[in-house]
């Protein structure tokens, strides 16, 4: 059951060696994710594969605009999360990684955020089998970065994924026991 082992194995990565994954391991990931399931078979994702350094520079730089207004109006219990856990507006990883993959969804499509997110998942099991690391950053506002990368109106940026070779420490974060996330014949 490799699919078993790859979910309990995969952790959230913010740091990356420098060495670059070949784009061949980035194009099978996104071979697997294109399997996804959709509503209507209507497919409605879209990869965007920026391994330029200008423009994931621009990236980071527009998304931690956002954060910083993010930042500025939380409060109370989340604030008090983000600050106990070490995050801030920074987001270095989004210019140190190899590579970003945004991913995009067709809101014209039936069922296009669920099956968006189905072929998300998809992708990051993929990177996993290939020894890649990542993290699901969803910048507060991606109006920008739609902006800048000139996408189609129709087409909203749900996920940031940074994407090389994991050089993140920090262990997985613990996950709820399998009791307390089911129940049968009723919530």
């Amino acid at each position: 059951m490799r699919v078993f082992e790859l979910a309990k194995r995969r952790k959230t990565v913010r740091q990356f060696l420098p060495d670059k994954p070949s784009l061949d391991a980035i194009m099978k990931a996104l071979e697997a994710a294109k399997e996804a399931p959709s509503g209507m078979n209507a497919q409605p994702w879209r990869f965007v594969v920026i391994d330029d350094e200008w423009l994931k520079g621009k990236i980071r730089e527009l998304c931690e605009e956002e954060e910083k207004k993010f930042y500025s109006k939380t409060k109370g219990d989340l604030m008090a999360w983000l600050n106990a856990k070490g995050f801030r507006p920074e987001k270095p990883f989004l210019s140190e990684a190899p590579y970003l993959i945004l991913v995009f969804g067709n809101t014209k499509a039936p069922y296009w955020l669920q099956s968006t997110w189905i072929a998300v998942g998809y992708l990051l099991l993929a990177l996993e089998e290939l020894g890649l690391g990542t993290v699901t950053y969803t910048p507060p506002n991606p109006k920008p970065v739609e902006e800048l990368l000139n996408a189609p109106r129709d087409y909203k940026l749900q996920v940031i994924l940074p994407v090389g070779y994991p050089a993140d420490p920090k262990p997985k974060y613990e996950r709820k026991k399998l009791e307390e996330v089911v129940s049968f014949n009723g919530f």
